[in-house]
């Protein structure tokens, strides 16, 4: 697979990453082999980036994939997450951010253990702390990286002036953040500002949590531990209104022979050199459709015609 670098950094990955989030938290039990042979199936395909966080399970997630890539040390890249106050039960959104200097450090031996590295090749801020300056946050991993744990850092939902008042302590070296066809906000302000200072951008919900999949409708149902049972975007009349979007990539894929899934992960390659979107996947052949979406070329006029119809589109129901 096509590699690419996260903006100046150096950091190489490979052009699509992997959301390994889903492989053991939300709505349904998955068995831990199988999805160790999907990680193993995914390096095997060229996939060299992967994406967890502690609070994803709580914690089981990173013990899966630090279990799953260990034999891979040295040829994949394993990003992680810190930020949230921690209970009996682990950490979790619910009880708020927590980004002070002393939890960061806590919970980056934790998850070198969980991971099985001797350092921790991307560490983001999970989402910001309004208790904890990011300047705070940026020298506390600053810390991490002198002495040999992190290799490098990096932010999450993060907004432009964040981003540089981050930077200018320690250089970011990706921001994670939604972006998709349907979810542009990043463009206004965050993503200049990612490209004047050579940071990288990780997309995550790619596809818009399965809906630019083109294979949900308004019968289809959800666990209620699945967030998209709670989500606005997700009723059955959203489903309804927001199906022209689908319509538009099924259009575009119809001339490419491929899929709505391949063709809005190919209008996100094809913004910019520095962006890897992380689509998720506990299915083989989800994986391998996703994975296609690299070979297949956007022109400008493709690009064009997205960029035109969705400025028509009002999509229905916010994303959380």
């Amino acid at each position: 697979m096509e590699k690419r670098k996260l903006g100046i950094s150096g950091l190489e990955v490979s052009a699509l990453g992997l959301g390994c989030m889903r492989m053991s938290f939300g709505d349904r039990p998955t068995d831990r082999q199988e999805m160790i042979t999907l990680l193993h199936k995914a390096v095997e395909r060229g996939i060299t980036f992967f994406d967890t966080a502690e609070v994803y399970g709580p914690f089981t997630n990173e013990e899966l994939v630090g279990e799953a890539l260990e034999p891979f040390k040295g040829q994949v890249v394993i990003a992680t997450k810190f930020g949230w106050k921690h209970g009996e039960k682990g950490p979790h959104p619910s009880m708020g951010p927590d980004s002070h200097p002393e939890q960061i450090q806590r919970v980056a031996e934790a998850s070198l253990k969980r991971l099985r590295v001797e350092a921790i090749d991307l560490f983001y801020q999970h989402r910001p702390d309004p208790n904890v300056p990011v300047e705070e946050v940026a020298g506390a991993v600053r810390d991490l990286i002198q002495s040999g744990k992190v290799r490098h850092f990096g932010l999450s939902e993060s907004t432009a002036e964040q981003i540089r008042r981050a930077h200018a302590v320690q250089p970011v070296t990706a921001l994670q953040s939604e972006y998709s066809v349907w979810w542009r906000n990043i463009e206004a302000e965050i993503l200049p500002a990612c490209e004047e200072l050579g940071i990288g951008v990780v997309p995550y919900s790619p596809l818009g949590r399965g809906y630019l999949t083109g294979k949900i409708d308004e019968n289809t149902t959800y666990d209620s531990t699945d967030i998209r049972a709670h989500n606005p975007r997700f009723t059955r009349e959203a489903i309804q209104a927001n199906r022209v979007v689908i319509d538009l990539l099924e259009k575009i894929g119809k001339e490419k022979g491929a899929t709505p899934a391949q063709v809005a992960l190919a209008w996100l390659l094809a913004q910019r050199s520095w962006i890897v979107p992380i689509p998720g996947s506990r299915k083989f052949e989800r994986l391998d459709e996703n994975l296609g979406a690299a070979a297949i070329q956007m022109t400008p006029d493709d690009l064009k015609e997205i960029d035109r119809t969705m400025a028509r589109i009002q999509v229905v129901g916010d994303r959380y």
